[in-house]
This record gives C-alpha cells, structure tokens and sequence, in this order.
C-alpha cells in the first residue's frame, strides 16, 4: 500500500510533458531587407560629377569657391569653365557672347568683385558709383546719345559735330561685341585741379567684360579718347545718357527705354535712374533749376586702331 501512495503521489505531482516551459527554444527576429543604397556593393557615390554639376547652377559665386575649397576632387569639379559660363550668363542675365578670351571664372569675378573703372585710374576724383547692369552688342556700330527719345534715321556719313547738333547724338563703329558691363559714376568736376572744388559730373560708364583683364588696359597704355562734345544752353529737365547697339534700335526690348517717363520718376525726385534691356541702357538724373549742360562722349580703344572696348557719357551743369 505503501508503494501505490507513493506511487499516487509521484503520478499527482507530475507536470505533464506538453504543459512544460520549454526553454531551450531560441527566440528568432524578424530581419528587415538592406536597402540597396547601403549596401556595400553600391554604385552610388558622393562624388558623382554630372550630380555636382547641376547642384552648381543654383549657387552664387561665392558659394561655388567655397565648395572647391573642400577637397582636390571638388576644386577640379566646381572649377569647369562650363559651370562658371553658366553661372555668369544666369547672373547677368545676358545670352552668350560667340567667344571670349579668358575663362568664365576671371570673367564671373571681375564683374562681381566691386570692381569699376576709376578704382583703377582718376582715384582721387571719383565720389560714388552704382552697377546698372550687362548687355550685349550683337553688331560693332553703337548710337550715343543725351536724349531719351527715339533718334531717327541716322546716317554714319554724316560728320559728327552735325549728329550732336541735329540729333544729340553720335555712332561709333568698330565696337567690341559681345557682353558689356554699365555704371553709373558720379566724379568729382574736372574742370578745376582743386581739391575743394564741390562741383560734380555724372558718367555713364560701360566697359567690355574683357577689359580689366587685357593687358593694355592694366599697363596704362590704353587711355580715353573724347569723341564729341557740345553744350546745352538753355535749362535741362535732367542729365541723361543712352548706348544702344544700332542693329536693335527698333526692338522691343529697347522701346522700354525709350518709354522713358515710365522709370525716370516723377519731376522732384532727384534720385539717379537707369534702364537696361538686351541691347541698350540709359541713367537720367532729374535736374533743379539750371542754365544747360556741357556734354562729353568718350571711347577706348584697343590700341590706336583697335575695337572700342569703353566708352563714357558724362555731364555737368553749365
């Protein structure tokens, strides 16, 4: 009997084998899929070019020299003169010229430096200055003229001095084509040598793109010839000065500057003005009480007989 309690008791106290824990079981995870750009095998690269290229086109200058300054492999990237070409034409807003001389980097700089004419010559009469914009000269014949409206029929033969009587203006051929650079400068007269003199002239100033990095230019030996001068001898509303290519007088990008009582203000604001299309740019500063203006073109050229490559619009009140 005491073997079947014993027995009862061993059988009472037994965990049947499918209700036991079993723990020798691993516990499994559920192991999501590598994405493929992880891996190790990839083809991605951080320093895919044509991806570098395009990002490029939506920086600013300064920016674009930061990111060449990272590493050599990005200096040799950013630097492409295509990147820089496009990146001047975007920020000019001018169409691309058929040649240049020198790369688009030296090119994007000196026009976005600060830089303007008389930092390099006539110092110490310059007062202020202001960047109107680019346009382009398509053809080598450019019109120069004190007045805002439209000039007419010009013919070339005609000797100068009858151009700026008749229609207050004069041509110029054989001007450097391609992408110019326009300000406005405010000088201080020359008239007088002295110091204290509180007169001024307003310039129009337009240079090539090219200039600054020419090498007559640089030494001193390309020097601004006058082209015309003559004198308004009755009061003048404003001072005002105009270039514009010959080949586009009659587009319509150029008749906004010609619809000039749309941008020189009203008659008491006395704050400089200028328009600038494709092919054209004016200034127009409104005048106070006067007793006319003295009126002077200028132009330099490459060498005695080379291409025009700057040229000047100035005037001072009589």
């Amino acid at each position: 009997m005491g073997k079947r309690l014993q027995s009862a008791t061993s059988s009472a106290g037994e965990i049947p084998s499918e209700k036991r824990i079993r723990r020798n079981k691993i516990i499994c995870f559920c192991n999501s899929p590598r994405p493929p750009f992880l891996s190790a095998h990839s083809t991605f690269s951080w320093f895919e070019e044509d991806i570098w290229t395009e990002i490029a086109k939506f920086l600013d200058g300064k920016s674009l020299v930061m990111l060449a300054a990272t590493n050599r492999w990005f200096r040799r990237a950013i630097m492409d003169d295509a990147i820089w070409k496009f990146v001047c034409l975007r920020d000019l807003q001018v169409p691309a010229p058929q040649h240049v001389t020198f790369k688009w980097c030296k090119l994007y700089t000196s026009a976005f430096d600060g830089s303007h004419s008389y930092m390099f010559r006539q110092r110490d009469k310059h007062i202020d200055w202001m960047r109107i914009g680019a346009f382009s000269f398509d053809s080598s014949v450019a019109v120069l003229t004190e007045k805002l409206n439209f000039p007419g029929k010009i013919r070339k033969e005609d000797a100068m001095e009858k151009m700026l009587r008749s229609h207050g203006c004069c041509v110029l051929d054989n001007v450097k084509t391609g992408i110019w650079i326009a300000d406005l400068q405010l000088v201080r007269c020359p008239v007088c040598d002295l110091n204290t003199c509180d007169g001024t002239m307003q310039t129009l100033d337009a240079r090539h793109i090219e200039l600054f990095h020419c090498e007559g230019y640089q030494d001193g030996s390309w020097e601004y010839q006058l082209v015309g001068s003559h004198d308004i001898k009755k009061r003048a509303d404003g001072a005002a000065g105009a270039i514009f290519d010959v080949k586009h007088l009659e587009d319509s990008s150029t008749s906004a500057v010609f619809d000039y009582k749309s941008w020189i203000g009203r008659p008491n604001d006395w704050q400089p003005k200028a328009m600038i299309a494709f092919h054209a740019v004016a200034v127009n500063t409104n005048l106070q009480e006067n007793e006319g203006l003295h009126v002077k073109y200028h132009a330099m050229r490459a060498g005695t007989d080379g291409e025009v490559v700057a040229i000047r619009i100035s005037q001072q009140l009589l």
